[in-house]
Order: structure tokens, then C-alpha cells, then sequence
């Protein structure tokens, strides 16, 4: 271990509390079978983390592929909170390093808020519009959070005013099992009539509605007008 990593984990370990810990441990569902099962936490707040992370944000790729393998919740995160500062600021090659580098560690972005602040950032912001084939991978991966991940990616998308990815993923997503997915695609259908047109997600909806999991519908209209919301819930549109 290099001394600037086992200075990062040193401060984050003098940042926790096990209090909050435990109560992390229970909001992220980390029983048995449950969909976190046996992920640690620290107990250490995401305004600390962001302040750790900040002050580490030179440390080396080599270095954070150690941390991101980290069986503790918190130092996984910052290890996504600094590849984003990372990505942000680097050439087109050190990118091409950090997209490679999150693809190849997807088992360990193993939970929807490491998934949910990190995908769109990296994932979507290499992409940027361009052909999307990996997002389609993922999307029928085996694996939930790569399947979160492929959907939230869209957000970068979302963002600039582009629905097509999110509708491609939507589509792909319908029929899945998990109530996290079904949330995750709800959210970005959502945001697709937020940010980028109302029209074109009800063309969306209109093809899709009576397919689509209720909670996934549920979310993706929430911004509508009640009787429209209603009308979809009722099967009346």
C-alpha cells in the first residue's frame, strides 16, 4: 500500500462513527439476501467523504483500483467521487483510462448510490452522444448494478437535451424484475419530460405504458398533470 493511500485511509477511518454506521447498515438493506448484503460502512457523513476526497484527488489510478476493491462502503465511494474529479480535468487519454478502469470495476460499484452519482459522470460523459453499444451490454447484464448503470447513464444525455439513449435503455429495461430498476428507469423517464420534452416521453409512454412494471410508471409520471396520471394508472389514455 503506497503512504498516500494509507493516508486517504486513515482519515476516513478517523471520520467514522459506528452509531451511524448501524444505521446506514439498515437503510441500505445489508441483511442477508437483501440487495446489500454484507457491504460495510464506516459510518462517515457524504459532506466528509466529498472533503476527503477532495484532498486526495491527485492520488494514482493504481492506487484506487486497491481502494475501489475496499469491502467498505465509504471508501469505495470516494474512490467514484475522486475519478470523477479525475475525469473532469483530464486529456482525452487519461480518460479513455477512467472509463476503461469503471467498466472493469462495475463488481464493486455494487450499490444504487455508488451507481446513481457516478454512472452519468463517467460512463455518460465519455460517451457524450455517441454510439451507445456498451450501455446495451450492460443493460442485459445479469448483474443489477450494471443494469442501473446503463439506464442512469443516460442522464448525461438527459442533460443536454437528448432523450434517444434513455428511450433505447428504457425499452431494453421493461421487463426486468428488480424494483431498483424499475425506480432507476421511472427516474430517467422522468427527467426525460422534465429536461428534455413532456411530447416525447408520452409518445414513449402511449407504446409502452401498459408494459411497463408499475412502480417504473409510477415514476416516470409523476411530473405529469394528475388527470394524465391518472389515465395511465387507469389503463385510460
Amino acid at each position: 500500500m503506497s503512504t498516500r493511500l494509507a493516508e486517504l485511509r486513515r482519515e476516513l477511518k478517523s471520520l467514522a462513527s459506528p452509531d451511524k454506521a448501524k444505521v446506514l447498515s439498515g437503510f441500505f438493506k445489508t441483511g442477508k439476501g437483501q440487495y446489500s448484503d454484507g457491504d460495510i460502512f464506516l459510518g462517515i457523513t457524504v459532506p466528509a467523504q466529498r472533503l476527503v476526497a477532495k484532498a486526495f484527488k491527485d492520488i494514482s489510478l493504481k492506487d484506487l483500483g486497491t481502494l475501489i476493491q475496499s469491502p467498505y462502503h465509504e471508501e469505495r465511494f470516494v474512490t467514484l467521487l475522486i475519478l470523477i474529479e479525475q475525469f473532469k480535468e483530464a486529456a482525452s487519454a487519461e480518460r479513455d483510462a477512467i472509463y476503461t478502469f469503471y467498466l472493469e470495476n462495475t463488481a464493486f460499484i455494487n450499490n444504487w448510490d455508488l451507481v446513481d452519482f457516478s454512472a452519468y459522470n463517467i460512463v455518460g460523459a465519455y460517451l457524450d452522444g455517441k454510439s451507445f453499444p456498451i450501455l446495451k451490454k450492460l443493460a442485459h447484464s445479469t448483474n443489477i448494478w450494471e443494469r442501473r448503470i446503463a439506464i442512469v447513464s443516460t442522464f448525461h444525455d438527459i442533460r443536454a437535451r437528448r432523450s434517444k439513449p434513455t428511450f433505447k435503455i428504457a425499452e431494453i429495461l421493461l421487463h426486468d424484475k428488480h424494483d431498483l430498476i424499475h425506480k432507476a428507469t421511472g427516474w430517467m423517464l422522468r427527467e426525460v419530460g422534465k429536461r428534455v420534452s413532456m411530447p416525447q416521453l408520452e409518445t414513449f409512454l402511449k407504446r409502452w405504458y401498459t408494459s411497463m412494471p408499475r412502480t417504473m410508471l409510477r415514476y416516470a409520471i409523476e411530473r405529469l398533470p394528475k388527470s394524465r396520471r391518472k389515465a395511465y394508472l387507469q389503463g385510460d389514455t
